[in-house]
């Protein structure tokens, strides 16, 4: 047997190798922890005349393995005795501690390889040359800390070296220490608690810092707190895992009742148990960030926070449940000591920041104190996609029914909602514009204007003008729509911009929101003095503002117009990433609720009729071959006539047996189409038909995937995801805490999801692509491979793919690992963490067919937040590029020998969202597909990765796209398909669109994952052609809508205006589906009744949309009578008095 030889690239040959020009010394200590570096290099200082001399290093700058080489040649291999401090073990840093360890042994130097934490690893004892005992002694003084340990831990080693020199054994310093700035550490005990009944919160940090004296940030928070009249208490420990910490500070967190806490620790605190110490105060956890960056490389970046600093702070802090606040200090380097050849790095408070989180921490606590009758909130509603009938749209949720049914719910809790809450009638009148006036007077909004930063109040005038152009701006004031009731306030989101370019501007975070915007928030936070703002479904508009991704300066736009607001954000279990924005951007409690239930679409019209036909033909088949040939006749020519036949693909010359099997096979797909049912109403149990169809496509999705799953199990968490919803949301207006849980598509299975209710999570990006998601992605390529062979008979070159940030999330990366598939490439992964540190590069032989050059369109969100992963794959890229392989095997390695780019990874300029094309298909100002082609190329030529990162290369993306020979669109969960909105014509339409403006046309390829066990290739003409018959012109689906009232009906404009974006950008619409399209909607007197007395605003809309589609013969009917059809349905609205 021959085993195939793999090659591989890590990701720590990206880091730039660097030089740390140090000379050698006699001990060299290098450690990943900056408290360590400095607690030594005070030691060595203060007592330097009786120590052997010393080098200090930080492994965090000894990355590259060039870089750890170079240290060993100059500095190790001169030293007497050299000891390493590895945070997380062997594999964190392998290269470097297994490099060092030969070096030492090869010239008898002194080597201690030791834990950075209190997990034991064995392999670092083997690497050692000292003996059990040694390691150990020089483990306490570095685990102990501080300066009086670290000094007896160089006196321990200048004896191992033969110096005559006396040293203490460690000294244990408490697990758990107060803090009190002037003073220092303190027993836990001693620790001043208010008994004058003011707010009280709780600090929590790393005793490391304490023991280093690295406590600026810290002391000015707890001042900060106290100045907004909430008394501070600090605490510092080992870690929120050290269990000798758990059972003191449970105690005293349930002693003293603290009405928020502040974690500037890293890392989730998850216990096997699923809980954390934290969670005994019942409050919310703020996750404070003391950054591992400088507050220049901050203050510079659109992305906020480094990938480490991402994972440690953010990302698994969430899993615990903390809500993301925002930086307080950084790392500041003080002057190099030229004996030490080494400047100690400390924390620099950033003040700003610290106010604002002392304002976000006592708005929280005050929450906690303020009697729920006493409690202002205010209830938005989002205007997203800011066309006809859509006010109030929430991905999968009933808004108007769900806001009153939360104003039910806060006046059952003693809320002050006046003489009655609103009923779901009084919500819809408000969207229809039926509502009181909501008054920002001209003179408070000035007010606030000029508290915002000059380049904020600059960046207002210059793109809107002054105040009085603003729309919303009349008689000397604001004026927005308002339903009042006592002290809840439901409003209406207002455009971010002007309304002639509204859904345009939506993701454009270059133009700040308009003037009305700005009054809103401002006039509720100051003036009306709310207490808590709910945003009620995803999603709105305000996370999509200008500024970083995270870790938000004052200098961006969420910021500036939200405020230090706890914000609570009922949002789609199944959206990760969208829910992530508004979680890291708003500091929001993502509240996950149900997604609406699952059924399948069935048949119904000719479709059911031509399938008796089919039924009827398989029963005739072998008994009467005159019966036989009569049907196939029919089927065929019902086929033909009804559009089916060129849904599938069929030819006139196939055998009639080949067809009918084609037909069946089509007939089948679209009956086993997922469709929702209903919208779901947040906080209301789905009745019993609507509950069983989704624990059926639970357990279906389970089964499928080889699994199993107790449908008992699934009917109970559903049945309490209702009360888990509301119980969650009166518990965050309570100051009170809310249990963390995963987001995910319960379509694929995803039991975990459920019972909703919960502060929504998702994976840690340095996962990605997991495992399991690495196993799809291969299934996954070589059906789309499967499908191009099918369909042109050779393999394709060169792919495109768009990578969407929640699918991701959702799947742990399925689609990064197909594009990897597609080069021949599969993802390495450390044993113990799981992370992804490289790729390993599988032979020709291994693979059995050429290598794909894959390149990969990036969302604006995925771009934010998997820097990571975009690295890993311009690693991939390159490192297959530099293979010696013939050219066509190998088009990377072709394209490298012939000079050109290999950047593959391509997105919207740093700070954009959004590809355009559709957004402008939809504004009907277009003039021709290719002005929507070049919207998408100068919206999409920024590449990212390596060398390539953020910059303009529009001449390679434009490459990339002439060259492709498909683009491939995944589509991971059931909950949603390509026309519930026009995000997927945006990146497909527009990819077509510019393909068609470049001379090229690609195969347009949608990969149906829902089941990962078997992913289904499909083009995507036959794709929509699927959805517009299963779920647009179903009658099942129409009914579940308009049962919905106007919330309904904006879901089926919705699906219109998706169909007419892909007409426009594509050929992927046969105008059959058009004309199935109008005569479900607009032809059933039932149906067009029924929409206009819900929604007028949404029919016009829909009217319009045919109307425009046949004026640029996007739509040809076969019918004449169309064009009366359509007047009559104007008509029709007009005789309500009530369209815009």
């Amino acid at each position: 047997m021959h085993l195939l030889a793999t090659s591989g690239a890590d990701l720590d040959d990206l880091e730039q190798a660097v030089d740390l020009a140090q000379s050698p010394a006699e001990i060299v200590l290098l450690s990943f922890s900056d408290s360590d570096l400095s607690a030594l290099a005070e030691a060595w200082t203060a007592s330097s005349t009786e120590l052997p001399s010393l080098r200090l290093a930080s492994l965090k700058r000894l990355k590259h393995p060039m870089s750890v080489d170079l240290y060993i040649d100059k500095v190790v291999l001169g030293a007497r005795a050299v000891v390493v401090r590895c945070l997380g073990g062997l594999d964190y840093w392998r290269y470097g501690l297994e490099r060092i360890a030969s070096a030492c042994r090869s010239r008898n130097i002194v080597f201690a390889a030791l834990p950075g934490d209190d997990r034991a690893d064995d392999r670092l004892d083997e690497l050692s040359t000292l003996p059990q005992d040694a390691t150990s002694r020089l483990y306490g003084y570095l685990h102990e800390g501080g300066v009086g340990n670290a000094r007896e831990a160089l006196r321990y080693l200048a004896t191992l070296l033969g110096r005559d020199t006396q040293f203490a054994e460690p000294v244990a310093i408490g697990s758990i220490v107060g803090f009190v700035p002037d003073c220092g550490a303190v027993a836990i005990d001693d620790l001043c608690w208010t008994e004058d009944g003011r707010r009280t919160a709780l600090i929590v940090f790393y005793r490391a810092s304490l023991l280093a004296a690295d406590t600026a940030g810290i002391a000015e928070l707890m001042r900060a707190l106290e100045r907004e009249g909430v008394a501070a208490v600090a605490v510092a420990v080992t870690s929120l895992k050290d269990p000798s910490i758990v059972q003191p500070l449970a105690r005293l967190i349930a002693q003293r009742r603290p009405a928020v806490i502040l974690n500037a620790t890293a890392f989730s605190a998850l216990r096997d148990d699923g809980t954390t110490v934290l969670d005994v105060a019942d409050a919310p956890v703020l996750q404070i960030v003391q950054a591992q960056s400088s507050e220049e490389a901050w203050a510079s970046s659109l992305r906020g926070l480094s990938p480490t600093d991402l994972a440690m702070n953010v990302v698994l802090p969430e899993l615990d449940g903390r809500l993301l606040a925002r930086p307080i200090a950084f790392k500041g380097e003080a002057a190099v000591d030229d004996r030490l050849q080494f400047g100690a790095v400390r924390y620099v408070p950033q003040p700003d920041r610290i106010s604002y989180v002392a304002r976000l921490a006592a708005r929280w606590a005050q929450l906690r104190v303020l009697p729920a009758s006493e409690r202002r909130v205010a209830l938005i509603l989002s205007d997203y996609p800011a066309r006809g009938g859509r006010r109030g749209y929430a991905v999968g949720l009933d808004t108007s029914e769900s806001a009153a049914g939360i104003a039910r719910l806060l006046a059952e809790a003693g809320y002050d909602l006046g003489d009655a809450a609103p009923a779901a009638g009084d919500v819809e009148a408000l969207l229809r514009g039926d509502a009181d006036e909501f008054i920002v007077p001209l003179a408070d909004y000035q007010h606030a204007l000029a508290l915002l930063p000059d380049d904020l109040q600059r960046a207002l005038r210059d793109n809107w003008g002054e105040v009085e152009a603003d729309p919303a701006f009349r008689d000397g004031a604001f004026r927005f729509p308002v339903r009042r009731a006592g002290k809840l306030s439901i409003l209406l989101q207002p455009d971010r911009g002007s309304r002639a370019d509204r859904k345009s501007g939506y993701h454009d975070t270059t133009v700040p929101p308009r003037h009305a915007y700005v009054a809103l928030y401002a006039y509720l936070r100051e003036v009306e003095k709310i207490d808590a703002l709910i945003h009620l479904g995803a999603h709105g508009t305000l996370e999509w503002l200008p500024g970083k991704a995270l870790a938000l300066s004052r200098h961006c736009w969420p910021e500036a117009v939200l405020g230090p607001l706890p914000v609570i954000y009922p949002f789609i279990v199944n959206n990760p990433g969208e829910a992530m924005q508004a979680k890291r951007r708003l500091s929001a409690l993502t509240l996950g609720h149900l997604t609406p239930p699952l059924a399948q679409a069935g048949l119904h019209g000719p479709l059911l009729e031509l399938e008796g036909l089919v039924e009827e033909y398989a029963e005739a088949d072998g008994l009467d071959k005159r019966r036989l040939r009569l049907l196939e006749d029919e089927i065929i020519a019902r086929a033909w006539q009804s559009g089916l036949a060129a849904d599938c693909g069929l030819d006139r010359t196939m055998s009639g047996r080949e067809a009918i099997a084609q037909l069946d096979a089509q007939l089948c797909d679209i009956k086993d189409l997922a469709v929702r049912d209903r919208l779901h109403v947040f906080g209301q149990r789905p009745d019993a038909a609507a509950a069983g169809l989704l624990t059926d496509a639970i357990t279906a999705a389970a089964g499928q995937a080889g699994g199993t799953i107790d449908r008992v199990d699934v009917a109970c968490r559903i049945e309490a995801s209702a009360a888990a919803e509301g119980s969650a949301l009166l518990a965050a207006l309570d100051g009170r805490r809310v249990a963390a849980g995963p987001a995910g598509a319960p379509s694929r299975g995803r039991l975990d999801v459920l019972p909703t209710g919960r502060n929504l999570t998702a994976i840690d990006p340095r996962a990605i692509p997991t495992r399991t998601a690495a196993l799809v992605g291969v299934r996954a390529a070589d059906e789309v491979i499967r499908r191009y062979l099918q369909d042109h008979g050779e393999y394709p070159r060169s792919l495109v793919l768009d990578l969407w940030a929640s699918a991701s999330l959702r799947t742990g990366g399925d689609d990064l690992a197909q594009a990897l598939a597609y080069l021949g490439v599969r993802p390495r992964w450390d044993l113990n963490s799981n992370r992804v540190t490289g790729v390993d590069v599988l032979p020709l032989a291994m693979l059995d067919r050429p290598r794909i050059d894959a390149t990969l369109r990036v969302s604006g969100l995925f771009r934010d937040l998997f820097e990571a992963q975009i690295a890993l794959f311009d690693l991939a890229v390159q490192k297959v590029a530099s293979l010696d392989e013939d050219d066509a095997d190998n088009p990377l390695a072709a394209a490298r020998r012939r000079g050109e780019s290999l950047a593959r990874v391509f997105g919207g300029a740093p700070g954009s969202y959004g590809a355009v094309a559709a957004d402008l298909a939809l504004g009907m100002t277009w003039k021709s597909r290719s002005q929507l082609g070049e919207a998408y190329l100068d919206g999409t030529g920024y590449s990212f990765g390596g060398a390539h990162e953020g910059l303009a290369a529009a001449e390679t993306f434009r490459d990339r796209v002439r060259v492709a020979d498909a683009l491939v669109h995944a589509q991971d969960d059931r909950e949603r398909d390509l026309l519930d909105g026009e995000e997927v014509a945006d990146f497909a339409g527009g990819f077509a669109a510019a393909a068609e403006v470049l001379g090229a046309s690609p195969a347009l390829l949608h990969l149906d994952t829902s089941r990962p066990e078997a992913p289904k290739a499909r083009s995507f003409s036959e794709e929509i052609a699927r959805v517009v018959r299963g779920r647009l012109t179903n009658p099942r689906w129409i009914s579940g809508m308009l049962a919905h009232g106007y919330r309904g009906v904006a879901e089926i404009a919705q699906g219109i205006d998706a169909l007419y974006a892909f007409a426009a950008t594509s050929d992927t619409v046969p105008e059959h589906l058009f004309d199935l399209a109008h005569g479900a909607l607009l032809c059933d007197e039932a149906v067009l009744d029924g929409m206009v007395a819900r929604n007028p605003a949404a029919v016009a809309a829909i009217v319009s949309r045919f109307e425009d589609a046949l004026r640029r013969q996007l739509w040809v009917p076969r019918r004449n009578a169309v064009a009366d059809e359509l007047a009559v349905a104007r008509a029709r609205l007009m005789q309500t008095g009530r369209v815009p």
